[in-house]
């Protein structure tokens, strides 16, 4: 008898759909067989980089690879012809290829730095394209064009860190951006990052980043979403080699790289991108029309049914593993990948939602098979989802039946702080609600818990300290100023913070000045803002301040990371909940031997309220109203708290424990372990 699915056993609601997510495996199956007539595995099949674009042989000579089909000739234009037509550069097609054409140059004929496109004629038209596989790709200061940059250096990058190893257990993301990471205003560098932001955020104790805007884009307030060139490297920011330094610089520092990757859509532009690169509108996009572009993102759309798209794709994943040493990626946009109609609109409401014949199996068997391909390569690779619509099983194996990732974005969880803060008053935050939302998830797969994302520091949406404190952060931030909305703010800003990190039962995300309360938002340069980088940047200067609370709020993250990060594994404990009262606004939980208490009662202190936890000594290790935190320090830290004992509760292992809670208010403390000899309390 055939044995079910993991993903199956441990899920009986999933019974009803077991043809389908059956079908799915198989399909994933029936794939890779497909791919790997002529490989041993999937690493040796996603090598369409080492073959494609443009390489330097032994000897000296050059190669130049394209795969154009529709195309009816192609020559190389650039510095080395004066940028016109040159028989001495054109390509040839290899008769029985799929439309592949190749020409070999003579060591001389082209040189390092210089710039080039390909000149591609198509039945009744041509243009300038850029190859599809540009490992380098500058755009001119003055005309603003995009070209291909000959890049290969006399001395290849020598790697410092040999065999980085990601500690990750729990897995504490530090999401930033290059180009904005900097005080000055101005485009950020990989250099200044590594110099100046790397010791900041190895200080405050994550041990992750997550970079966004990797892959080359035209336009630089698209965030990086909308690639042209996925295999080069942004030029904004420096050269490869700088950005190799960046990586190789965080590995010193224990710190793993992960790389915001974007194969759910492609930029429209045909001088800079993949769109009508032979002239035809569906070499790497769907031929229909109302497939091919995203209705919501003004983009295109990969067919992922087509093998060489695949080819390209996964090729594109083990380029940054090994090429740039990446320690994973995140998946941009996977939502709009798994259904034909990308989700839109629709409220996934029951496990139907995912089964109704509008998911993308080509799409699927995508996402699995990059997964299984970069699992291969690097089984210490970190891949994360970023996904809303909550399919089952995005983040399980798949061996149990699973698309493979290792993690995916709890995404209601920002959206729930939003609601909370947009549409309650204080005194109707109930802990019920809040547990509840930040504990709702599969227990077979690991998620990324996270207060706000990116998109909420933008320009028309605001953050979680900007919700809180508004315009009176211009005004009240110096030490000293007791002004109410601002320690309000603060205060929320903290117990938000901490109850979102110790609920994790995978990893925590932070987005790079949010963890201090940037107070500014983003915006980008753009015609509406005269081309302004005023606030496209992190005005650091502000948290190094000592006479602004900026400070306080740091403080307090790096603490909250260090004492959560001291405890291995701390994602896989039992989340135990001790205590919910949504009359006295009080949850309590337990997570090994750490209580986390928090008191969200904008104005009642408790005396002596009682939770009921395991028998024993507490000791606080965490108070957020601690004068270093900017805090009241109205907690003493000093004091031990001896549970009392009941004859209610005290058989069934849990006894009161006592506590004085100031308003909104959060602690931490930790249980004692047993003295050695101290006799047993007789029941």
């Amino acid at each position: 008898m055939k044995r079910k699915l993991k993903i199956l056993r441990n899920d009986p609601w999933l019974e009803p759909f077991e043809a389908a997510i059956e079908g799915r495996h198989a399909d994933v199956v029936r794939k890779e067989k497909e791919l790997l007539t002529a490989s041993k595995d999937l690493s040796e099949f996603a090598n369409a980089h080492k073959y494609f674009g443009l390489h330097k042989m032994r000897g000296g000579r050059w190669v130049f690879r394209e795969w154009a089909p529709h195309a009816t000739a192609i020559t190389l234009v650039g510095d080395f012809s004066g940028w016109k037509k040159d028989e001495a550069y054109a390509l040839r097609r290899l008769p029985g290829s799929d439309g592949v054409w190749e020409a070999t140059f003579p060591a001389d004929a082209i040189k390092p730095g210089q710039l080039y496109k390909m000149l591609v004629e198509w039945p009744g038209g041509q243009g300038e394209r850029i190859p599809a596989y540009a490992t380098r790709v500058l755009q001119d200061p003055d005309t603003h064009i995009f070209s291909a940059e000959v890049y290969a250096p006399a001395k290849p990058y020598r790697w410092k860190v040999r065999d980085f190893k990601p500690d990750t257990e729990p897995l504490l993301i530090y999401e930033c951006h290059i180009g904005m990471a900097q005080d000055r205003e101005g485009v950020g560098t990989y250099d200044e990052f590594r110099r100046l932001i790397l010791p900041r955020i190895a200080k405050d104790g994550y041990n992750a980043i997550q970079i966004m805007a990797i892959q080359e884009h035209p336009y630089y307030g698209s965030f990086g979403y909308h690639v042209s060139n996925f295999f080069a490297a942004s030029s904004r920011f420096g050269t490869p080699d700088d950005l190799k330094a960046l990586i190789d610089e965080a590995h010193k520092l224990g710190i793993a790289v992960i790389m915001d990757i974007v194969h759910s859509h492609a930029v429209k532009n045909e001088a800079e991108g993949l769109a009508r690169l032979d002239g035809s509108f569906d070499l790497y996009f769907y031929p229909d029309a109302g497939r091919r572009e995203h209705p919501a993102w003004d983009s295109l759309c990969f067919d992922y049914g087509k093998n060489e798209v695949l080819h390209f794709l996964l090729s594109n994943c083990k380029f940054w593993l090994e090429e740039y040493r990446f320690d994973g990626f995140r998946f941009d946009g996977v939502t709009s990948m798994l259904y034909y109609d990308h989700g839109l609109g629709k409220a996934f409401g029951g496990y139907a939602d995912y089964y109704d014949g509008g998911q993308d199996t080509n799409a699927i068997t995508y996402l699995t098979l990059a997964n299984k391909l970069i699992h291969e390569l690097r089984p210490e690779a970190i891949t994360i989802a970023e996904e809303m619509s909550g399919m089952p099983g995005l983040a399980v194996p798949f061996k149990d039946g699973g698309i493979g990732f290792d993690y995916r974005m709890a995404m209601g969880i920002p959206d729930y702080w939003i609601k909370t803060l947009k549409e309650k008053r204080d005194d109707d935050w109930h802990p019920t609600s809040i547990f509840w939302e930040l504990t709702n998830r599969r227990a077979d797969e690991k998620t990324i818990s996270y207060v706000e994302s990116h998109d909420q520091a933008l320009v028309g949406d605001k953050t979680v300290i900007f919700r809180l404190i508004d315009k009176e952060m211009y005004w009240h931030m110096m030490v000293g100023d007791q002004n109410p909305v601002v320690t309000r703010g603060i205060a929320l800003h903290k117990m938000i913070r901490l109850v979102t990190l110790a609920t994790i039962n995978g990893g925590y995300l932070n987005f790079m000045g949010n963890e201090w309360g940037h107070p500014e938002w983003i915006d980008f340069p753009r015609e509406g803002n005269g081309w302004s980088y005023k606030y496209a940047r992190r005005q650091w200067d502000l948290v190094d301040r000592e006479d602004l609370q900026y400070r306080f709020l740091n403080a307090f993250d790096n603490a909250m990371v260090e004492l959560v990060s001291g405890v291995f594994g701390f994602e896989k404990l039992p989340v135990r909940k001790l205590w919910e009262k949504d009359d006295d606004q009080v949850l309590a939980f337990m997570r090994g031997d750490l209580v986390f208490v928090f008191n969200f009662s904008p104005t009642k202190a408790f005396s002596d309220y009682g939770i009921l936890a395991p028998g024993g000594v507490y000791s606080v290790v965490l108070s957020s109203d601690a004068p270093e935190f900017g805090g009241f320090g109205n907690i003493d830290p000093s004091v031990e708290h001896f549970t009392k004992p009941d004859p209610l509760y005290t058989p069934h292992g849990v006894e009161w424990l006592k506590l004085y809670m100031p308003p909104r208010t959060a602690m931490v403390l930790r249980k004692h372990p047993p003295r050695p000899g101290r006799p047993k309390r007789k029941e």
